[in-house]
């Protein structure tokens, strides 16, 4: 793909997302994206072979931001006095990484259309999200063997801490419609899930 259209394939990529995210898969249309995109419809079908092809990507794309969540789970040190402030520090991060105004309404968005594309929101939860559950199962693992945690299922343990984190602004987003936090609530939050989370498993 040469610059220009390389440039053009980006604009309508960052046009879609705005039109999807602002009236809904059913309510956008390749004109829509196109005008926006300032771009020919035609300009938008040799890019892209329809709508659902369209939101497909932009769906995925957002998966390859999940990298960096992997490596700061991945690293997180065996330190036994450092514990609670290195699980704080990384819940903090967990929390505004995942409460990202445009991560909740993409999330409400698959959600919205979880029927009329499962594979396409399975693959989102699969490459996204549980990525970073298994990252946190291996490392929760690696602690136990080291004597920091106990468990017996290192997985479930990683849906305890990220419920623990994300049940309240993750809801009142979903219902609310938009984000409902402060910088202040995700301190909280992620202070008090990692007391709770410890209490249960060191």
């Amino acid at each position: 793909m040469d610059s220009r259209s390389a440039r053009k394939h980006q604009a309508i990529l960052e046009a879609a997302t705005t039109v999807f995210l602002s009236k809904g898969y059913s309510g956008t249309s390749m004109d829509d994206i196109a005008k926006l995109a300032a771009v020919s419809k035609q300009t938008v079908y040799k890019h892209f072979a329809d709508k659902e092809k369209l939101f497909s990507e932009i769906v995925l794309a957002t998966t390859d931001r999940i990298d960096g969540m992997i490596d700061l789970v991945a690293a997180i040190p065996a330190d036994a006095d450092g514990l609670e402030e290195n699980l704080t520090r990384l819940a903090h991060q967990f929390l505004v990484a995942l409460t990202q105004p445009q991560v909740l309404q993409l999330r409400r968005l698959i959600i919205a259309n979880a029927d009329t594309f499962p594979e396409l929101g399975a693959a989102w939860y699969e490459q996204g999200f549980e990525r970073v559950l298994v990252t946190l199962a291996d490392t929760f693992r690696r602690l136990a063997d080291d004597g920091l945690l106990r468990t017996d299922d290192a997985m479930l343990a990683a849906h305890h801490f990220s419920g623990l984190l994300l049940w309240i602004p993750v809801n009142k987003a979903m219902f609310h419609g938009s984000a409902q936090h402060t910088e202040e609530d995700l301190d909280r939050y992620a202070t008090a899930g990692v007391r709770a989370f410890l209490a249960a498993h060191r």
